[in-house]
């Protein structure tokens, strides 16, 4: 996968019908929003390169003065997931809202920073946290619609990991594995391992999350 500007499986692909558009990007930006970040990787395995826009709000009523004095933009941002069909882009997904700013205050330490990756046709949302960690969401595009599939969380203190989690939504399983080894100095972590099965009736849609940061999966994890 490239980046301009700025574990996980191997599934089957659904079948999807959208209109196709030009190949400019750009005219995929809704209004009121801009390009923030450009990714490029194959999500439905069809062996052509999509493409993944970052977009960013543009309301000037969300840039403010932080606790620095610094002008910081806190408008939120979204994403639209493009497939590659002929030589031409085709909307396959979108949510316009659903990240917080790169400029959010995060307190005694920054705030997690997002990326995209795109591993084994698989779209992924990465937040990373610096010697704190890292958690992501992995959607499968299936049914004209991104779903989740796997959820990724390690909790960390330094280089020392704390906790990990794993969830596969397909299969209903959840492993969390918990470092015992109270003298841990980062790469000798002793894990404790559990299994837990659960209910589920349905996959979460990517365009259906309101926001990440409030994101409840109905699990304890």
């Amino acid at each position: 996968m490239k980046k301009i500007l700025g574990i996980a499986l191997l599934y089957t692909v659904g079948m999807y019908h959208v209109h196709a558009q030009p190949t400019n990007t750009a005219n995929f930006v809704p209004e009121s929003y801009v390009l923030s970040e450009t990714y490029y990787g194959d999500v439905n395995k069809d062996g052509e390169e999509d493409c993944i826009l970052i977009i960013k709000g543009t309301d000037e009523k969300n840039v403010v003065i932080n606790r620095f004095d610094q002008e910081v933009d806190r408008n939120r941002r979204g994403i639209i997931v493009l497939l590659k069909n002929n030589g031409s882009y085709e909307v396959a997904d979108k949510n316009y809202d659903c990240f917080y700013s790169e400029n959010e205050d995060g307190g005694v330490y920054y705030a997690p920073e997002l990326w995209i990756e795109v591993e084994r046709s698989n779209l992924i949302i990465h937040f990373a946290h610096g010697r704190y960690g890292y958690w992501r969401y992995i959607f499968r595009f299936q049914e004209s619609e991104f779903k989740l599939i796997g959820y990724d969380a390690s909790s960390n203190h330094g280089p020392i990991i704390d906790r990990e989690t794993s969830i596969n939504f397909l299969t209903k399983k959840k492993l969390t594995r918990v470092n015992t080894n109270q003298d841990s100095e980062g790469g000798d972590e002793i894990f404790d391992e559990t299994w837990v099965k659960f209910e589920q009736d349905r996959l979460f849609k990517l365009s259906e999350i309101e926001h990440f940061e409030d994101f409840d999966m109905g699990l304890e994890y």
